[in-house]
């Protein structure tokens, strides 16, 4: 019946994809990776870039769970930066620029070097079943390959159509066709598709820009790697050049904008609100005589280099305007013009918190597939959808899932399959109430017990956590059982309030006024920690607080989490419910007591008629025991 077999059968080479088969793999699934085409697996689509603000702290949970986006960024990095470095560790977020070719080349060497992965260039055209249950999928050259899972990670190809101004082309990408077979398949499986838009700018000749005119931006003068795993950065590093938009460009665009794909009105699709193009940023923010442009070097030996600032779907003569009209830019040479992409996406409402189909078990969806867009999301999902493809393919019957008070991967998923998408999903640390705690610095100390649970981590990470977190506990422990009274601390050089009161050192470090000489004369044992070690006990310090406070709301949110909603559950029955409340229940179908209690328009009482059911049925459940 089949041609060949995999427990696990991953659809699609992106970030979602390289991720999803890499943990199923890890898991101990036998894994099959296919794709249009294996030399470009882990292709950077549009921006050269791996993290950033929230984007960095997913890279670095992705990391925590032995995922390899954080290794390959560091392998190719060429311009490394940690933002918002002048605010607490919360909201730092690491970010490198990466040469283009070195990137491909590092997620394929770590895809390479994966026990039971294997990958094929034969894209997937339709998942197979028998008697309405999964059993493989049917590729474009006729393989009928069986499968336990199937994970399905399309990024922008699902029927993917390019504008340029007037000009439509089928594809994914630049010059590769479009998932049209499997967008139809997904169709007639019955799940719920709808079209989004992103887009990407011109990319530029760096050889024919005016380096010289424009301000200089260079990388952290000690790069951060993005890796836990990475002990430093090897590669030449390079700078960026840094512009703007002129009143003259926005002219060029306001005239232009009958031309332009998505205002002409030939995108249906909606596009990323935090990321707009140069046409948005014009017509929406019109009080505005310039917007910023960073110029990114694609690559060491490559001169494109990629104008963050003004993706467009304008016509190219337009583009060349405008990009004239730019300081720097009056010469230089466009290579490639910027277009907008529309495509087919799932709405991830119809999705468990596993990533699994709801409608159609063993079925996984990851990625732009879920209305989400750029790299690090897409990688998240892939891990978290890989780990449950694994587990379910191999009977396993406890799902892999993260709580918001978790991760990010937690927030981005809750979010998703709690209330969809309306535009393209991006995340951002203001969209975590436990952000304090969930900072890109403590993700391996969240975060790996967790996947040694699950079996995604490899020995190497476990005993480099494990190493890890004895060094930190010691020193916490330390920390907190060593002090001083106020008098010592003066004498040390350290103002303290001359209250008589003995203040540990882990309440010393959390003061404004604590500084590291004074500190170290008293407690010269600091200085021997690790930099990690230290920096990480600096963050507890500061945060502990909060972290207090987070503690106990944790303590309720997973009260609140543990009580769960069976997947067959009548809630027109439920007695206390209004239509609305049960007509928004059941179209979401909540998982859990909580995630319910986040639905958009959900009240308290309704919640309370639910909760009182629950208990009800689990009470007579185990008196009927």
């Amino acid at each position: 019946m089949f041609d060949m077999r995999y427990d696990v059968v991953v659809v699609g080479g992106g970030h979602a994809g390289c991720e999803a088969a890499a943990a199923a793999s890890r898991c101990g699934a036998r894994t099959l990776l296919l794709t249009h085409d294996p030399a470009k697996l882990g292709e950077m689509s549009c921006n050269p870039a791996i993290g950033g603000i929230g984007k960095g702290h997913l890279v670095r949970e992705v990391d925590a769970l032995d995922g390899i986006m954080g290794r390959a960024a560091d392998a190719a990095g060429i311009h490394f930066k940690l933002l918002n470095r002048s605010k607490g560790p919360a909201v730092r977020g690491p970010r490198a620029q990466a040469d283009r070719k070195l990137y491909r080349q590092a997620v394929g060497a770590l895809l390479a070097e994966t026990p039971g992965l294997s990958v094929l260039g034969d894209p997937a055209e339709d998942p197979l079943l028998e008697d309405g249950a999964l059993t493989g999928v049917l590729t474009a050259s006729g393989r009928r390959i069986g499968c336990g899972a199937l994970v399905i990670t399309t990024g922008t190809f699902l029927r993917g159509m390019i504008h340029i101004g007037e000009r439509r082309i089928p594809a994914g990408r630049v010059d590769e066709a479009p998932a049209v077979g499997l967008a139809l398949a997904l169709e007639r499986l019955g799940l719920p598709l709808a079209r989004l838009k992103t887009g990407t700018p011109p990319r530029l000749d760096g050889r024919t820009i005016d380096w010289a005119a424009l301000e200089s931006q260079p990388g952290d003068a000690e790069p951060e790697p993005l890796s836990w795993m990475t002990e430093r950065i090897t590669n030449r590093q390079v700078e960026c050049g840094i512009t703007h938009t002129t009143a003259r460009t926005h002219e060029i665009i306001r005239g232009s904008l009958h031309l332009s794909a998505v205002y002409g009105g030939r995108i249906e699709g909606v596009g990323p609100r935090y990321c707009p193009s140069v046409e948005d940023k014009v017509v929406r923010f019109a009080d505005k005589p310039r917007h910023q442009i960073f110029l990114e070097p694609e690559g060491l030996d490559d001169p494109t280099v990629y104008p963050n600032g003004i993706s467009t779907s304008l016509p190219e003569e337009v583009q060349a305007a405008l990009v004239a009209s730019i300081p720097g830019l009056e010469r230089t040479t466009i290579l490639r013009p910027g277009y907008a992409i529309e495509y087919d996406h799932v709405d991830p409402r119809a999705l468990w918190p596993t990533l699994e189909c709801r409608a159609l078990p063993r079925l996984f969806l990851a990625g732009q597939i879920n209305g989400t867009t750029g790299y690090e999301e897409a990688a998240a999902q892939g891990l978290l959808a890989g780990v449950n493809a694994a587990h379910c393919a191999g009977g396993g019957d406890t799902p892999a899932t993260l709580t918001r008070a978790d991760a990010y991967l937690g927030v981005l998923v809750d979010d998703l399959t709690l209330h969809g998408v309306s535009e393209p999903y991006r995340m951002l640390t203001a969209r975590s109430e436990y952000r304090l705690s969930l900072r890109a610095d403590n993700a391996g100390m969240r975060l790996t017990a967790h996947g040694l649970a699950w079996g995604c981590i490899g020995p190497a990470r476990a005993a480099a956590h494990r190493s890890f977190a004895r060094a930190v506990e010691d020193a916490l422990a330390r920390a907190r059982s060593e002090g001083a009274t106020p008098a010592q601390y003066l004498a040390a050089g350290m103002p303290i309030n001359q209250d008589g009161r003995w203040r540990s050192l882990f309440d010393v470090l959390a003061l404004p006024a604590a500084a590291a000489a004074a500190i170290e004369v008293l407690f010269p044992w600091l200085t021997d920690l690790p930099p990690r070690v230290r920096a990480y006990l600096e963050a507890e310090a500061l945060y502990a607080p909060y972290l207090d406070r987070h503690a106990a709301e944790r303590a309720m949110l997973e009260r609140e989490e543990a009580l769960a909603i069976p997947a067959d559950i009548d809630f027109a029955a439920i007695a206390g419910l209004s239509n609305e409340m049960r007509d928004r229940l059941h179209h979401a179908r909540p998982a859990t007591l909580g995630s319910a209690g986040r639905l958009p328009g959900v009240t308290p009482a309704a919640l309370a008629a639910l909760a009182v059911h629950l208990r009800r049925q689990m009470r007579v459940s185990r008196e009927t025991a």
